[in-house]
Parts: structure tokens; sequence; C-alpha cells
């Protein structure tokens, strides 16, 4: 899969511990509240639509789902959140972009530069690391007996999709960002249910740590979990237990 190879254990993907599932589910419910302000309707909302299917790639419950764009009409109306990325590096020469959807940039931006710091790397700027990687809508569909390669090939021309990589137990489709809404709509009406949904930084290529470095990195992308503001943390490590636990 071009290296790609974070599906390439989907059972132990889906079986992620509650613990980990609730901070995944506080992160998405943010993100929700955030894409249906102002219009929670996903029909003519086509961001929130992206987000809907993001969450529910992840097995985030309807309820809980209809609840995070219920509060956006409250809580929300208070409080203004604003899209936040930041570039650095870590160990190794390593790239990192960390995403983030804040109320308080200055709290999150010290929190980020600490982390970076205290893991042996450092906070760029803006452009320092981004050019490392691609900006693509990316599609996963868990790949089963029944399911014909041809014809998730054939869909993918249709919807307008820029590539399919091919796995043993997944399909990958590739999207430019502007064309992801509407090729993740064609697949959900032809009743493709996805493990992946969303737009992502895809590193042009991956770097690889020894071991000590790797375990510095893996807890340095732990730290970033931890941190509520904290949406999505992109690298170009190629970490071995994306094959293995991922």
């Amino acid at each position: 899969m071009s290296g790609h190879s974070k599906w390439a254990n989907i059972k132990n993907k889906k079986a992620k511990t509650d613990a980990v599932k609730g901070k995944v589910f506080t992160k998405l419910g943010r993100e929700l509240a955030v894409a249906a302000k102002g219009n929670p309707d996903p029909y003519t909302n086509s961001k929130l639509a992206d987000v809907i299917a993001k969450a529910k790639a992840a097995n985030m419950p309807n309820d809980n789902i209809k609840r995070s764009i219920a509060k956006a009409a409250g809580e929300l109306n208070s409080v203004n959140y604003e899209t936040l990325t930041y570039e650095g590096y870590g160990v190794g020469g390593s790239a990192v972009i960390v995403s983030t959807l804040t109320d308080n940039k200055n709290r999150t931006g010290g929190d980020v530069r600490h982390i970076f710091s205290k893991y042996g790397g450092n906070m760029g700027t803006t452009g320092s690391v981004s050019y490392m990687f691609e900006n693509k809508g990316v599609i996963v569909i868990e790949r089963t007996l029944n399911m014909n390669e041809d014809e998730i090939m054939e869909i993918a021309l249709e919807a307008g999709a820029d590539d399919v990589i091919t796995a043993d137990d997944a399909f990958e489709i590739r999207t430019s960002p502007a064309d992801f809404s509407s090729v993740r709509k064609y697949f959900e009406d032809k009743g493709y249910e996805f493990i992946e949904a969303e737009v992502m930084m895809i590193p042009n290529d991956k770097v690889a740590l020894d071991e000590h470095q790797a375990e510095t990195f893996q807890k340095m992308l732990d730290a970033f979990d931890e941190l509520d503001d904290v949406q999505e943390v992109y690298h170009n490590v190629d970490l071995p237990e994306e094959e293995d636990d991922e």
C-alpha cells in the first residue's frame, strides 16, 4: 500500500479501549458542535456531513452525534473555537503537524510547544514541515469476501476519486480535499460503510527511527493525544505499531 500500512490490522483498530474511545468521542463532539454552529442540517452543511461521517467511522453512537450537534445551538454560542495548526520536528528529524480546535490560542500554543520540547523536538514556523505532506481526502472501506475489487475501482472512478490503494483487508480511496464530500456521499449512497473518512495530511515519504527514538516519539504522540484541544496529529514516522496495534 505504498508504505501506508495503517490498515494492516482492522480488528485491533476496532477494539480500542473504552478510555481511548471516550477521548476520541469527546474530541469528535467538539468538532461536530463547531461544524454545526450556524447550520445544524447536514443536508445543507457539507462540512457537518463530513464530520458526521468521520464520527460514524470511529463508531461514535448516533445519540452522541445528535447531542454534540445540539450543543451548537446552546453553549457554543458564547464560545468561539478556532482551528489552529502547528508544525514542528520530533526526534530524528521527524516532521509533525498538530491540528487543534481551541478557544484559547495562547494556552494551546504553549501546551503544544512544551510537548515538542519535552520530547526532544521543537515547534517550527508555518510551512516548516507541511511541504513534506499532501492534503488528501481519505476514505477507507473494510474489504470483505463478497466485495468486488473491480466494482470499488469503478465506483471510485465514477465518483471522481484520485486513486484507490488496495490492501489485503481494506480499500483506501483518495481524493482531492475539494472532491472529498462528493466522493464520500457517492459511496455512502451506494451503501458502503467506512472505517475512516476524513481529509488528512499524508506524508510524501516516511522516516525510520531507532528503537529509543521511536519510543520517545510515541510518548510525544501520546502527550499530544491527551490535550483536549488537539484534534489530529500527522507525522512522517514509520512506526511498527501502526502495523501491529492500529
